[in-house]
């Protein structure tokens, strides 16, 4: 009877070593299948195995392919099999933010936060939820909490960097973007923001270096160059400025900007032919509305003592937008020098006057002022 037990006991142990054994080769083989990106296939060998891991992995596999809903729908059922199951909680909390399914990212994520095991990755992505639904005051609290949990945390110190160089709290930002680069000095991102909170301070000089330093570590992209060319500009470099907006004219896109730009660099140096020659082929370049392009146009010619050719470019400059007073009033200046019948020049100043009757009051006081010495002109003229 005992040697009988003994037999049937070793036959369970053999049936359970080959099953045990036949699992453990289908979950490689579904392991290799979804290491080579064969995730169809990988799916249905997972779907044979039926354990934990397996479910986990059929999710992820979904994930791959692009399947939101059915991997959405698999990671729900491993989380109704276990909640405490943590790594699922998480990647099915990621891809809810991925699909804008923000409120049930967010209960994902603030179960996780509460959770022992604290992970400044947790916080990381409550703040992502809660900026994209635009609560900012609780996305910054989170993205501080991470880094108070992990001072080298980058997305969560690039996070506020971003957020103050968006509102140009210059100092608020360098404290995080510093704090980043101490831990990483070549992270583009970071320098980036570094560079542009300086330059949306209007502290070109200490812009230029970090600008100069992307270029250094590769990112030779059209924003670099088109900001560090108007920082050197700026700066009072425009051998530097004219270099570089050379070379942003190597962006298709950009021809409009650099020559632009060239223009604006020539015009401070007095070097009115070829500031003159930039602009109309910004002019050329945008084929759209340039009221900017023409007041430039219209100042260079004047320089250049040629008033009717100036008056005609600012009323092209007024004509692209009305909104802009101060250009028709260049008109009516240049009418005053070019006309000589008093009535006409006079019609110009009482025209703009009677178009925009809210001027600013030292540009109301100075027209008024002008009219009545016309007037004084007309009527003395007459006797």
């Amino acid at each position: 009877m005992i040697r009988k037990s003994k037999n049937i006991y070793s036959t369970f142990l053999i049936l359970f070593s080959f099953q045990a054994g036949a699992q453990t080769s289908a979950l490689a083989v579904a392991d290799s299948l979804y290491a080579l990106g064969n995730y169809t296939s990988a799916i249905n060998a997972y779907a044979k195995v039926g354990d934990q891991k397996s479910s986990l992995q059929i999710a992820r596999a979904y994930n791959a392919i692009g399947n939101y809903d059915k991997a959405i729908a698999q990671y729900t059922a491993v989380l109704d099999t276990d909640p405490q199951f943590e790594l699922a909680r998480f990647e099915l909390g990621k891809l809810l933010l991925k699909t804008k399914d923000f409120g049930p990212a967010m209960e994902m994520f603030q179960v996780l936060v509460s959770s022992e095991g604290q992970n400044p990755e947790y916080f990381y992505y409550l703040g992502k939820v809660y900026e994209s639904i635009d609560n900012t005051e609780m996305a910054n609290s989170s993205y501080k909490t991470a880094v108070k949990m992990d001072s080298t945390h980058l997305r969560s110190l690039y996070a506020l960097g971003k957020h103050y160089v968006g509102k140009e709290i210059r100092d608020s930002a360098l404290v995080y973007i510093d704090q980043g680069l101490r831990f990483y000095e070549n992270d583009v991102a970071m320098i980036n923001l570094k560079a542009l909170a300086y330059y949306n301070n209007g502290q070109f000089a200490l812009a230029i270096p970090h600008f100069e330093r992307l270029l250094e570590l590769g990112e030779e992209k059209a924003f670099v160059y088109e900001k560090l060319a108007y920082c050197y500009f700026r700066n009072w470099e425009p051998e530097k400025a004219l270099e570089t907006y050379h070379k942003l004219k190597d962006f298709p896109d950009k021809l409009a900007t650099a020559y632009s730009g060239l223009g604006e660099v020539y015009f401070e140096e007095k070097v009115l032919d070829s500031a003159q020659y930039y602009v109309e082929k910004s002019i050329e370049e945008r084929r759209v509305f340039f009221p900017q392009e023409y007041a430039d146009l219209g100042r260079i010619a004047r320089l250049k003592g040629q008033t009717k050719k100036a008056m005609d470019y600012y009323v092209k400059a007024w004509e692209e937008n009305k909104e802009n007073y101060y250009n028709y009033y260049q008109v009516c200046v240049l009418a005053d020098e070019y006309y000589k019948d008093t009535k006409t020049r006079l019609n110009y100043y009482e025209k703009l006057l009677e178009m925009y009757p809210d001027l600013v009051p030292w540009l109301e006081e100075r027209v008024k002022n002008r009219i009545s010495e016309l007037k004084e002109e007309i009527h003395f003229g007459s006797n």
